[in-house]
């Protein structure tokens, strides 16, 4: 069974709402997970399976505390970690979940593989992000064959 590895870079804090609503959900389904406020590559387990949640901020940057693990990121060797990634934003910005957009392709030039492809939630039409989030992640992922590849 895998265990879940919560990686979060958030401004305001409703990309904590959705890492908390993302574990509670994993706690239900009794899987273990940690979640990373101040995401450190060295502090990940290898054997987990990585969920990535990230707001975007300003002209479509990372929030400051995730922005070392992506430094970490351009230079790492992931050899097929899987991964899953949740983006936040507002739609209303041309630059709509850019910080999400570009973790997810650090990613992906690191080696590590995407179980799926990234989730995108603009907070105009969802208000409440992490029922959103939840939502697709329990329809999508975990009732999903993506799981089962893990």
């Amino acid at each position: 069974m895998p265990t879940f590895e919560i990686i979060v870079g958030s401004v305001l804090g409703a990309t904590e709402y959705v890492a908390d609503a993302l574990q509670s959900s994993l706690n239900k389904a009794s899987y273990e997970s940690r979640i990373h406020l101040q995401p450190d590559l060295t502090e990940l387990s290898r054997d987990a399976v990585w969920i990535i949640c990230s707001s975007t901020h300003g002209a479509g940057d990372l929030p400051d505390n995730i922005q070392a693990f992506a430094d970490q990121l351009q230079s790492a060797k992931l050899d097929a970690q899987p991964f899953l990634l949740f983006g936040l934003g507002d739609s209303s910005y041309d630059t709509f979940c850019e910080g999400g957009k570009s973790l997810y392709e650090l990613m992906n030039k690191a080696g590590a593989t995407a179980l799926l492809p990234g989730f995108y939630i603009d907070v105009l039409e969802h208000p409440i992000p992490e029922e959103e989030a939840v939502r697709w992640f329990e329809e999508v992922f975990l009732s999903n064959q993506a799981l089962q590849a893990v």
